[in-house]
């Protein structure tokens, strides 16, 4: 069958406007995609299960400062640290208690397990380190205000336990905990001084245990607040700082985030761990794992002292820019978190002792997340734990100790996702979108070729049509002078008419 040009223009037509409603279309499919698969609904299934149970691999490094010339640290002199590790831990979590109210939120709570990880360790939990004795010298500063008689007795004490400023332990005594008969002295002299009883451990109160009672919004009803935190154990602030702001719980639980993120967006969370809501900004866009995504980043603002950054000033008492003083809600215990290596922080912090190299790539946390949906792709979460110490007068043990603060470890709890959660993620909500874009300018790009491939050959077949008729115009006077000079033909002509 012959194709005509009308035909082509007709189909090419056809195609086109099919191409330019997809194209259209395309975002309402795409936000309803997104909106039905990243709300927290039993019934929505990819988001709800990631969000139920956390498919992504979690490991938290943990490097430890150890102290080269404890002895030199007594006597006045600068402290000299060596980085210890990484010792890492796989990190498991559950969430339970999962309840739905009727204003479209959920509550639940979160417990985390930690298991020694020796193939991504670079040594053993029985390895030895000197440390600060963080119950000794932290208990100190409790006491410093006392009378004198009692800090006497706490220092009598101190000897009759064989307490030392810095103490040899192995890692998993440190993190995990060990038995010191300090701590049921110090429970029945001072109640209510230290806040556990039995074992001593950095991290003793982490392994198997919930992070609180968390209540978010589902999105059911609104989208963009989906993961959004509506309270934690009943309050929407807590009362550890001195303003308004910066008790305020605000962002999500450190999950999720509300899909359809912007660079002008910011990832706002609230950490148990931190005591506070904590803020990152978008630092640059990219791929990873052949995804879109948008990496962000803690300011330099996020542990600045009132003086640089006034909204901090809820904060304080503060020292240095840097650190953030996390007492008055670790039972003011003069522990103070911080970046790594007092990374971001004034260099005053770490050029209080030697050891310290701050650097963005080592020390630097981000996030990267896939911003049409809000998933994490890839975490980086990276703080350092620091213990004020100094002489307290009284106390013998703190010797002539000049104060400092002193980093224990820095711990990167990161993540990424991987294996059939990645595949699944990536064929919904990001191939899906990719092959729905492609079909909708094959569509366009087809239609007009069509079009114009029509356009061409009607142009052509009328080019042909024009010198025929030229042709025929051209023969008639031609043919009416040959009958009028012929009388054969002009006879015969007669014939016909009489007839």
């Amino acid at each position: 069958m012959k194709v005509r040009p009308w035909m082509l223009a007709v189909i090419g037509g056809l195609l086109a406007l099919a191409g330019a409603v997809l194209l259209w279309a395309t975002p309402a499919i795409v936000h309803r995609q997104v909106k039905s698969n990243v709300q927290v609904d039993p019934e929505s299934g990819l988001a709800y299960t990631m969000w139920r149970d956390i498919p992504v691999p979690f490991y938290m490094s943990v490097y430890f400062f150890e102290v080269k010339n404890p002895q030199e640290v007594l006597h006045g002199e600068k402290p000299v640290l060596a980085q210890r590790g990484p010792y890492v831990y796989r990190e498991y979590k559950q969430k339970s208690n999962i309840t739905f109210h009727s204003n479209h939120t959920v509550s639940y709570r979160e417990y985390r397990r930690y298991y020694f990880y020796p193939d991504g360790s670079a040594g053993n939990e029985s390895d030895k380190l000197v440390l600060p004795n963080m119950l000794a010298l932290g208990a100190a500063l409790m006491v410093e205000n006392l009378p004198y008689a009692l800090k006497f007795v706490f220092s009598t004490a101190l000897k009759t336990f064989r307490e030392t400023p810095f103490i040899t332990k192995s890692v998993k005594e440190i993190m995990w905990g060990y038995d010191d008969p300090l701590v049921d002295f110090l429970n029945r002299l001072f109640p209510g001084i230290i806040p556990f009883k039995g074992k001593f451990g950095l991290f003793a109160e982490m392994n198997n245990s919930e992070s609180g009672l968390f209540t978010v919004h589902t999105g059911v009803d609104n989208i963009t607040k989906v993961h959004i935190v509506d309270n934690w154990n009943g309050v929407r602030k807590v009362n550890y700082w001195h303003s308004e702001q910066c008790n305020m719980i605000n962002g999500t639980a450190g999950e999720m985030w509300p899909p359809f993120l912007t660079p002008s967006d910011t990832l706002t969370f609230f950490s148990p761990d931190s005591c506070r809501t904590l803020e990152l900004v978008f630092q640059k866009s990219g791929w990873t794992f052949d995804i879109p995504s948008f990496r962000y980043i803690a300011p330099k603002s996020m542990f600045a002292n009132g003086t640089v950054y006034p909204p901090n000033e809820g904060f304080c008492p503060c020292r240095q820019s840097g650190v953030l003083n996390v007492s008055t809600c670790r039972h003011n215990s003069q522990v103070f978190i911080s970046h790594p290596h007092f990374y971001n922080g004034d260099p005053v912090l770490w050029e209080a002792v030697d050891g310290l190299h701050p650097n963005e790539k080592d020390h630097a946390l981000f996030i990267d997340i896939h911003p049409l949906t809000g998933i994490p792709l890839n975490v980086s979460i990276k703080l350092q734990l620091n213990l004020y110490v100094k002489a307290v007068p009284g106390i013998t043990e703190t010797g002539n100790i000049q104060p400092v603060l002193l980093p224990l470890l820095w711990f990167d709890e990161s993540g990424y996702i991987d294996g059939p959660a990645l595949n699944t993620f990536y064929n919904f909500l990001v191939l899906l979108p990719i092959i729905i874009q492609y079909i909708q300018y094959i569509l366009l790009t087809v239609g007009s070729l069509l079009m114009l491939l029509a356009l061409a050959l009607g142009i052509v077949s009328l080019k042909k049509q024009i010198p025929l008729t030229r042709r025929l115009s051209e023969a008639m006077p031609v043919c009416q002078r040959v009958s009028e000079r012929s009388p054969l033909l002009q006879a015969a002509t007669t014939n016909v008419s009489l007839r």
